[in-house]
Formats: C-alpha cells, sequence, structure tokens
C-alpha cells in the first residue's frame, strides 16, 4: 500500500495556508512537467522561494523534494477524480451517479492515503486492550456506532455511548492499557477534542480516523487514519467521507476480527444463538 503524493496534497489542502494553496494548485494541474523540474525550477514556476517548496514537501509527509519526486514517479497512477458538484438543474439520475462518483472517489483515494505501518500498529493495539472504547459525536457518532456494533463480534471488551458527557466520564476512567478509537470529519470539534486532551492526559494511547491529517485531533494521537473525500454538494457534509470512514472502521474490525478468528468465531455463534432464540 502506497501513500500517493496527489492524494495527500488534496488530503492537506483545506489546512494549506494561501501560499502553499497556491503551490498545491500549481502542482496539481501540471503532475507531467514537475516530475522533470528541479526543486529551483519548481519554486520560480510557482513565484515561490526554494524553502517553501522544501517546507511543504515536509508538511504532507516527504524527508525532501527528492523523495516526493521519488514518489510520483515510482507510485501507481493517482486515483483519478469521478468528483463533480451537485447543481440545482440536476436530475435525479445525474444526482445519483454524482453521489456513486464521490464515494468511489472517496475510497480510492483513502485507500492510497493509508499506511501499512500504521494500519498494523492500530490492529496491535486494539488486539491486545484491556477495553476499547468509541467516540463520536454529531455524524462522526455513526461510524463510532458502526465500530462498536461490529467489534462486539470479538472478544473484545468494548463500549460507547453517543451523549458527550457519557463519552467524557468513560475518558475519564481509561488507563494507558486501554485503547481509544475516535472520529471526527473535521478533527476540530471541540467537544471531540476535549475528550483526546483528557485521555492524551491520562496516556491512553488513540487512534483517530479524519479527514484533517495535522488537525488539533490528529495531533494528539498516535495513529492517524486519514480518509480523503472531495465535497460535492457546499450545502451538506461531506457524505463521501462518512463512506470512507466507514469503510477504515470495517477494515479495521476485520483485520482484528481474522487476527483472533478463533475466539470471535465463538463470539459469533454464541450471539447469533442467543438472537435467534427471541425469534421462537
Amino acid at each position: 500500500m502506497k501513500n500517493n503524493g496527489v492524494v495527500r496534497i488534496k488530503a492537506y489542502y483545506p489546512s494549506f495556508s494561501h501560499g502553499e494553496q497556491k503551490i498545491a494548485d500549481y502542482m496539481l494541474a501540471n503532475l507531467d512537467t514537475i516530475q522533470r523540474n528541479t526543486i529551483s525550477e519548481l519554486a520560480n514556476n510557482c513565484h515561490t522561494s526554494t524553502a517553501s517548496i522544501s517546507r511543504f514537501v515536509k508538511r504532507i509527509g516527504y524527508s525532501n523534494y527528492r523523495d516526493f519526486l521519488f514518489n510520483l514517479a515510482t507510485t501507481d497512477k493517482a486515483p483519478s477524480s469521478l468528483t463533480e458538484m451537485i447543481e440545482q438543474r440536476d436530475t435525479a439520475a445525474r444526482i445519483t451517479e454524482k453521489t456513486f462518483n464521490g464515494a468511489i472517489n472517496a475510497l480510492q483515494s483513502t485507500k492510497a492515503m493509508l499506511n501499512e505501518r500504521q494500519l498494523n500498529q492500530a490492529v496491535a493495539l486494539i488486539s491486545k486492550a484491556q477495553r476499547v472504547t468509541f467516540f463520536g459525536l454529531g455524524g462522526s457518532s455513526i461510524v463510532a456506532l458502526n465500530g462498536y456494533h461490529k467489534f462486539l463480534r470479538t472478544s473484545l471488551d468494548c463500549q460507547y455511548h453517543p451523549d458527550f458527557d457519557i463519552q467524557m466520564m468513560q475518558a475519564v476512567k481509561m488507563t494507558k492499557k486501554e485503547c481509544a478509537i475516535i472520529i471526527s470529519h473535521s478533527g476540530e470539534n471541540n467537544q471531540t477534542v476535549a475528550i483526546a486532551r483528557r485521555l492524551h492526559q491520562q496516556r491512553v494511547p488513540m487512534i483517530v480516523i479524519s479527514s484533517s491529517p495535522d488537525s488539533s485531533l490528529a495531533q494528539l494521537a498516535e495513529i492517524r487514519l486519514i480518509s480523503v473525500a472531495e465535497n460535492i454538494n457546499e450545502r451538506a457534509e461531506n457524505l463521501s467521507s462518512l463512506v470512507a470512514q466507514l469503510t477504515i472502521m470495517d477494515s479495521l474490525f476485520l483485520a482484528v476480527a481474522t487476527e483472533q478468528a478463533d475466539e470471535t468465531a465463538k463470539v459469533i455463534d454464541e450471539v447469533n444463538q442467543a438472537i435467534n432464540q427471541t425469534y421462537k
């Protein structure tokens, strides 16, 4: 699983400064030519300094400009953007097509952004935790509830509650032997960040699922799993990002369940038996 430079630029783009966005815009519009540019040539084309280019590539996760160019040359072609904004005149069929294309694009881009080492670390952290607690508010509560519902099928001790006050109380009682999985699209929700800061104070390991790689929330976490999605409706939440985050959660569940196959199979059998008895 390789990180794609184009995907990383798009993931960080919302948090870029005006100057960084100018560099990003030029790079995205000239992908074929920048691979042949020296750092001085690119800086000149972007009307900026070589130091600014160097800071830019380090900001998106590369050690230097050469490392960035090598990545562009060796990774698979960036996921093609299928995303189009929904317009007032669009028919139901056209809106549906754009919605599906947005979800497909989000899944492809998120897959390219995920780091295999961090995924393996997340699975190991979850597997050895005395308890796994899920945190998410607003739209992110959907992903948290999905994770809780899935992981109940494993032998792990899990907990989740949608209310902020109760989530904070759960956070207060957690220890460094447990694991917190926190979901936030922006990574800047004040209440979610407050929970994360409390967990950080108590040295509770945190896995963050977010669309913002350098948000306040992401900076507090040991492991950051980043979803990438372009908005298709300015008046609505980023629904494609939600699809990508649900898929990240499902991937974590399946990886842990596979690692603990025997224990998971036993729990699933017991759960199914208990549920089936209610229909008799």
